[in-house]
């Protein structure tokens, strides 16, 4: 049988906009190495930080939870100068933060 991935829980927030601050950093040069740099990519950069800097003070710690809050949040963004859309961006932050905690991404490990 087939035993369900555990969830991933980020140690609390300490400093929520410094962490919120370096996410958007990262975020910014995912997105523009990822395809070609575009003026938007820095706005999708700032409001996902937003959204994470806001979750992580209100507390929250679960990664699964932060990542459906980024696409929840981030539907009412215009994509339409972009490649990327919502689910993209919560997926490239989920794997950021993951990289930034060690954690292997590949292969469910």
């Amino acid at each position: 049988m087939t035993q369900p991935i555990p969830p991933i829980t980020l140690p609390p927030a300490e400093n929520p906009q410094l962490e919120g601050d370096w996410l958007q950093k990262q975020l910014l040069t995912w997105l523009d190495t990822e395809f070609i740099p575009e003026a938007v990519n820095s706005k999708i950069a700032q409001r996902a930080a937003q959204i994470f800097v806001r979750q992580r003070m209100e507390g929250e710690n679960d990664l699964g939870s932060l990542v459906i809050a980024i696409i929840t949040e981030m539907q009412a963004f215009d994509f339409s100068k972009s490649f990327y859309g919502e689910f993209a961006i919560a997926n490239a932050v989920s794997d950021l933060l993951l990289d930034s905690l060690g954690i292997d991404r590949c292969c469910g490990q």
